[in-house]
C-alpha cells in the first residue's frame, strides 16, 4: 500500500538506505575508480547517510520531549534535518554530492502547504505529493551539478540527472515517482562505462552513481512498502572488484595521464556566499575534483590538492573552517603493490581531533603503539567494567540508541593499537561496525570486526583473546568462540503485537532465542526457565547470567539452581550486567 511522503517516510526512508548501504558498502568500495581509486566510495555514503538519519531521527526525539511521545515533526522539518545532518556528516566527494542531492529535494518539499499543513507539494493529496516529489528530485539534480566545479558525465551526476528525467514522465502518486526515478537511474548506471573511459577500462560502474542507485532504491520502497525486485547491477560484463590500480593513471577527467593531486582536503565553513564564490576560485585553481556544497552560512567544502594548506589557508580567509580532514592518497606505484591487501593504509590526519592516537605522529612512532585492542560495544555498567578490567576499549550502548560509526572510529583510534578486533555485540550495528573499521583502516590501523549478535558472544570472544598469537589466529579464535555461543534475552511487551511464538500482550515476558521470539510467559523467573531448557536440550556445557537493572532479587539464584539440578555437568556464571533495556540476557556454550 503507497504510503504518504510525510515525516514518517523521510524518517523511514533513512532508515531504509543506511541498511542498504550498509549491505552494499563494501561492493561499492571495490568499484571505486573515479575520481580516485581508494576504495572509500561506499563508506563515505554509509557515514553521509547515517548523519542524515540521526538528524532526523534527533527531529523525532525533539518533537516527542516536547510535545509527547506521539507527536512528530512536519515534512519540512524531516526534511530540513535530514539535508543538514547529510551536510555535516559528508564524507568524500560522493558524500558531499549526495548530500547537495538531498538539501535540493529539502529545497522543495520544505516549500509550500499541504492540504494538512504539514508542507510540501502543493496540495492536492497524492497528486500534490507526487508533483513535489518530481519536483524536488529535478531541484536535487540542478543543484549538484551546480555544487561541482567541473561536471563530468558518467558519474553521479548523470545518474541524478536520469533519475530527475524518469522521475518528471512518470503519471501516479508518490511511490510510482520514485519507482521511476529509482528505474531511470538504475538503467543510466549502467551505461556509465560508456561514458567515462577510466570505468570502462575497469570494466565497472560508477561507484557513486551505485550508491545513489541504492539511495533511490530505499525512497521508493519507504514510498510503497515494497522493496525494487530488481537491485543495482554492475553492467554486463563488469568486473566487481578491479582493485585501487585500475584508475591509478585517471587524471581528473577520467582519461588523464597522472595520478593526481597528493591530498584530500574536506571542511566545513560558515562563510557568506560572495566569500564563497571567492573561495571556489582559488580552489579551482589550487587542485581538482573541487565540490562546494550547502547554503545559508554553512558549506562543505570538499577538494583534491598538493597542498592542503594552502587549502585550509583559503577557508580560513573566506570564513570560519572546522572538522577540517586531510588525506594523503597513495602514489599511484604504492596503490599498485598494495592493490590485493585487505587492508588498505592511506595515511590521514584529521586536524580536528588532534590528540588523537597516531594524529600528526611520524610513521617511526607509530610503531610504537600496543600491538593489539579489542573495542567492545557493551550495554550496562557492569559488562563495561567487566570488559574493561580484560583491558577492552568500551564504547556504551545507550537504551534505545545505538553508537554511531564515528563514535566507533574514535573508540578505535583511543585504543592507540597497531591492531584492533571490534565487538558490535549487537545485530544492528553491523553495518556500522563495517564503515567504522573501513574508516580506521584509512588511519592505518589493521582491524577486524567479529559479528557478535549479544554481549554474551563478546565476552566468549574476550574469553580466547590472546594477543600474543598472529592477529589472524586470534581473530579465528575468538570468531569461533563467539559463534559457539547461543543466546537469547527476556523482554517485557510493551503492547500486543504478533509474535513467531504467538500473540502476546503488553506485560508478557519474551524469550528471544538468536533474535527471535520462541517463548511468551507471564513471569521473568518461569519464562527464563522454559528458555534455559530449550536452549540446553540442544546440548551445552556453560550458561552464562547478565543480569539487568532491573531483574528482581533471587531470580538469579532461582536459575542457577534450576540448572544445576535439572542439567547435569553444567556450569552457570553470573555477571551484574547492570543494562537497563533487557532484564536478563543469556549465552549458552
Amino acid at each position: 500500500m503507497p504510503h504518504t511522503l510525510d515525516a514518517d517516510a523521510v524518517r523511514t526512508w533513512c532508515a531504509l538506505a543506511l541498511d542498504a548501504l550498509g549491505r552494499a558498502r563494501e561492493e561499492i568500495d571495490a568499484i571505486n575508480v573515479y575520481p580516485v581509486a581508494d576504495a572509500d566510495t561506499g563508506t563515505n555514503l554509509y557515514l553521509t547517510v547515517e548523519s542524515a538519519a540521526q538528524a532526523v531521527a534527533a527531529a523525532f526525539d525533539g518533537h516527542a520531549a516536547a510535545q509527547g511521545t506521539a507527536a512528530r515533526p512536519s515534512l519540512p522539518e524531516a526534511v530540513r534535518a535530514m539535508a543538514h545532518g547529510a551536510l555535516i556528516g559528508a564524507r568524500g566527494n560522493s558524500g558531499t554530492i549526495l548530500a547537495q542531492l538531498l538539501r535540493g529535494m529539502a529545497d522543495v518539499l520544505a516549500d509550500g502547504d499541504s492540504p494538512s499543513g504539514d508542507g510540501g507539494g502543493d496540495g492536492g493529496g497524492d497528486d500534490g505529493e507526487a508533483d513535489g516529489l518530481r519536483r524536488a528530485l529535478r531541484r536535487a539534480a540542478e543543484l549538484a551539478y551546480l555544487g561541482v566545479a567541473h561536471p563530468v558525465e558518467g558519474t553521479v551526476l548523470t545518474v541524478a540527472r536520469a533519475a530527475a528525467d524518469s522521475a518528471g514522465r512518470a503519471e501516479g502518486d508518490p511511490a510510482a515517482v520514485a519507482r521511476a526515478a529509482y528505474e531511470g537511474a538504475r538503467t543510466a548506471l549502467e551505461a556509465t562505462p560508456s561514458q567515462l573511459g577510466v570505468l570502462a577500462r575497469a570494466g565497472v560502474v560508477d561507484a557513486g552513481g551505485y550508491g545513489l542507485v541504492v539511495v533511490l532504491g530505499a525512497l521508493a520502497e519507504a514510498t510503497s512498502g515494497r522493496a525494487p525486485a530488481d537491485g543495482p547491477v554492475t553492467a554486463p560484463g563488469c568486473r566487481p572488484a578491479p582493485g585501487p590500480a585500475a584508475a591509478a593513471d585517471a587524471g581528473p577527467d577520467g582519461e588523464g595521464a597522472d595520478c593526481g593531486p597528493a591530498f584530500e582536503v574536506i571542511y566545513l565553513l560558515e562563510a557568506d556566499e560572495p566569500a564563497v564564490a571567492r573561495l571556489r576560485e582559488r580552489l579551482d585553481a589550487l587542485g581538482d575534483s573541487l565540490v562546494v556544497v550547502g547554503g545559508d552560512g554553512l558549506w562543505n567544502v570538499h577538494v583534491h590538492v598538493d597542498d592542503a594548506g594552502a587549502a585550509v589557508e583559503a577557508g580560513v580567509e573566506a570564513g570560519r573552517p572546522h572538522r577540517i580532514r586531510i588525506t594523503h592518497f597513495d602514489t599511484a606505484a604504492a596503490r599498485r603493490a598494495h592493490a590485493d591487501q585487505p587492508y588498505p593504509r592511506p595515511r590521514t590526519a584529521d586536524t580536528a581531533r588532534p590528540d588523537r592516537p597516531g594524529a600528526g605522529e611520524p610513521q617511526g612512532a607509530r610503531a610504537e603503539r600496543a600491538p593489539r585492542a579489542v573495542v567492545a560495544v557493551v550495554p550496562g555498567e557492569g559488562l563495561a567494567a567487566l570488559c574493561a578490567e580484560v583491558g577492552a576499549t568500551v564504547v556504551a550502548a545507550r537504551p534505545g540508541e545505538r553508537p554511531a560509526a564515528g563514535e566507533l572510529t574514535e573508540a578505535v583510534r583511543r585504543a592507540g593499537a597497531q591492531e584492533v578486533v571490534l565487538l558490535p555485540n549487537d545485530t544492528e550495528l553491523r553495518h556500522t561496525a563495517a564503515a567504522a573499521a573501513a574508516q580506521a583502516r584509512a588511519d592505518g590501523v589493521r582491524v577486524a570486526v567479529i559479528p557478535t549478535r549479544s554481549p554474551v558472544q563478546g565476552l566468549a570472544a574476550l574469553a580466547v583473546h590472546e594477543p600474543g598469537r598472529s592477529f589472524d589466529e586470534d581473530v579465528v579464535a575468538m570468531t569461533s568462540a563467539a559463534g559457539a555461543t547461543r543466546y537469547a534475552e527476556l523482554a517485557v511487551a510493551e503492547r500486543q503485537f504478533w509474535t513467531m511464538a504467538g500473540v502476546c500482550q503488553a506485560g508478557d515476558v519474551l524469550g528471544l532465542i538468536d533474535g527471535d521470539v520462541a517463548v511468551i510467559g507471564d513471569g521473568l523467573a518461569g519464562t527464563a526457565e522454559t528458555v534455559l531448557d530449550r536452549m540446553l536440550a540442544a546440548g551445552g556445557e556453560l550458561v552464562t547470567l547478565v543480569l539487568g537493572a532491573d531483574l528482581p532479587d533471587g531470580v538469579a539464584e532461582h536459575l542457577e539452581r534450576h540448572v544445576r539440578e535439572g542439567h547435569f555437568a553444567v556450569d552457570t556464571v553470573v555477571y551484574p550486567g547492570g543494562q537497563s533495556d533487557v532484564p536478563l540476557i543469556i549465552g549458552i556454550e
